[in-house]
């Protein structure tokens, strides 16, 4: 017990370590789905580089992922981004020693050279004076066509954290089909200590989904639970 409690009194010290995060996710318009099932669909995927972008696809930070395919919606392109460690002159910065760390997701239509923005997810840890991670999940992103319908589906899993300590980090799950966005947001799971009985202790593992995700198919949910599970643990990379 003397282990976990110098570990909780750590996490207790650090919790008021300045964390300034905000998901930010932009839309130009609403898009009708069609929620039918499309049999004759097949999701084809493909994994492009910025050299296969066109001009008028703008980004910030540096790909994660980049990919391009065809549904009822059009030609469409996703693209991941981070920028890791830096310094944003856009925020304040009461440390000296203090860095920032931000993530982006771009989903376009494309039409031509026209490229039309659809919807833009947006976060970030800025002002960090210790530990900061603001970075996707890896080998989680994926596109679905889970509910069969022909209209695909964009995941996205991240973590955003400030902290000096061995502590769960903020973790969501953000998925779009079409422009209706729906989020699975908490914590993930980290070993703080062992009990007297040598058995692991934990902290974090919780999650809420939001108003769209409580309504979605179930396959969207159970789909998304499993995402969760399979990278609930932290893993000190």
């Amino acid at each position: 017990m003397k282990k976990i409690a110098i570990l909780l009194l750590f996490i207790v010290f650090f919790s008021s370590c300045k964390e300034d995060k905000k998901e930010d996710v932009q839309k130009s318009e609403t898009t009708e789905l069609d929620t039918t099932t499309n049999k004759d669909f097949t999701l084809t995927v493909n994994k492009i580089d910025s050299t296969q972008l066109p001009a008028s696809v703008k980004y910030e930070g540096f790909i994660k992922n980049a990919v391009r395919w065809k549904d009822q919606l059009g030609d469409n392109i996703v693209i991941t981004t981070e920028t890791g460690y830096h310094i944003n002159k856009k925020f304040k910065h009461e440390f000296e020693d203090s860095s920032d760390a931000e993530l982006f997701a771009y989903h376009y239509i494309i039409s031509g050279n026209d490229a039309r923005q659809t919807w833009k997810v947006y976060d970030y840890i800025s002002d960090c004076p210790v530990d900061l991670v603001a970075s996707f999940v890896k080998n989680t992103f994926q596109i679905t066509d889970l509910n069969k319908n022909g209209i695909a589906e964009t995941w996205l899993m991240y973590l955003t954290v400030c902290h000096g300590d061995v502590s769960p980090s903020d973790m969501k799950i953000i998925m779009y089909e079409g422009n209706q966005k729906y989020a699975m947001r908490g914590e993930n799971k980290v070993e703080v200590g062992v009990d007297d009985n040598g058995k692991k202790q934990f902290l974090g593992g919780e999650y809420k989904f939001d108003e769209n995700f409580k309504k979605a198919p179930q396959v969207f949910k159970e789909f998304a639970q499993k995402l969760w599970k399979d990278h609930l643990i932290a893993t000190w990379e």
